[in-house]
């Protein structure tokens, strides 16, 4: 039987998970089928055991064939951290502690992970793993709600979503060591680097319905860029600043879609039908992944990681479990 942990703050969580597109931004209670056992204090700095055994990227055969690495969260005992080759092969659990983990993403270099973690109630911290030596590293301490964490192109800053028990969402940034953490931006939320490090791309409501919008690194020239009509959160920036994917839909027919900085050239990537969501571009801006239910549609349980051409071809399933893959994020 769970033990279940409820949390009493509105939180802007936006996963690959099935929730009204109608409803007010997600809240902890929305996600409390995902949680399971109370966590232990985590260690500041920890060696995590089989991580040096990490295994590379296996490139495809095939020329322009996908390579890197995807991590993402896997319910396979509570919400851990999972990586795998984007061939499929290579699956790894990353963390096996009985705490919550959100938000995965990919150092510029790949070396490390960094993710979000649940604390206490309230709290949620940021840690860095590193793939090297295994060793896993607190960057934050007790700031309030910190989730979608980014390392910037140039490795120096982090760039995340605060929250706290009042509901506020709020897009900060702090040093890579985790000082001089601050504000940048009072409403927002899954922050995203552009290639060059010069902008932030977001999630917002400042006008009504939930819009992408970009700003300058230090939070300032705001400007909205996307009129969709149901915005999820979850966005990325091709590696040649060129494109952008993010999801959209209502509840059970979302799908993920491509457009240039400026709105235009719109188009939907994902093939109809797999309430796809959560999508990412692969470090040679070739391939997207993101999560779906292809395969177990209609299953709330039933989301997996996708990767696909940017010009909507060569569909592949990486995972296939009893539980739910979902906020993949692809790295070198």
């Amino acid at each position: 039987m769970r033990n279940v942990i409820l949390l009493s703050f509105t939180l802007l969580l936006i996963p690959a998970c099935n929730l009204s597109s109608g409803s007010p931004p997600l809240t902890i209670e929305t996600l409390r089928a995902q949680v399971t056992t109370t966590p232990a204090d985590a260690p500041s700095s920890t060696p995590f055991p089989n991580v040096t055994s990490f295994p590379p990227a296996i490139p495809s055969p095939s020329t322009d064939g996908p390579t890197g690495k995807i991590v993402y969260t896997c319910q396979v005992s509570g919400n851990q951290i999972c990586i795998i080759n984007p061939d499929g092969t290579g699956f790894l659990q990353l963390t096996s502690d009985p705490i919550r983990h959100w938000y995965a993403s990919f150092s510029p270099d790949g070396s490390s992970v960094i993710y979000s973690a649940y604390a206490k109630d309230n709290v949620f911290e940021i840690y860095e793993l590193n793939l090297t030596n295994g060793i896993t590293t607190q960057l934050t301490h007790e700031l309030g709600v910190l989730i979608a964490p980014e390392i910037s192109p140039d490795g120096m800053s982090i760039v995340f979503t605060w929250g706290n028990a009042a509901g506020a969402s709020q897009i900060w940034v702090m040093g890579r060591d985790g000082k001089n953490p601050h504000r940048i931006n009072s409403l927002g939320w899954d922050p995203t680097w552009s290639p060059d490090g010069k902008q932030i791309l977001f999630a917002s409501w400042w006008e009504g319905a939930r819009q992408l919008f970009v700003m300058n690194a230090n939070g300032s020239g705001e400007k909205k860029i996307t009129a969709f009509d149901a915005l999820r959160g979850r966005s990325d920036w091709s590696p040649d600043g060129q494109w952008m994917v993010a999801y959209n839909g209502p509840e059970w027919h979302r799908e993920v879609f491509i457009f240039r900085p400026d709105f235009s050239d719109l188009r939907q990537l994902t093939p109809a039908g797999g309430n796809s969501q959560g999508p990412s571009f692969s470090p040679d801006g070739k391939w997207v992944t993101f999560t779906s239910y292809f395969d177990h549609y209609g299953d709330d349980l039933g989301c997996e990681i996708y990767i696909i051409r940017v010009d909507g071809t060569d569909l592949r399933r990486l995972t296939d479990n009893a539980y739910c893959d979902y906020q993949p994020r692809w790295g070198p």
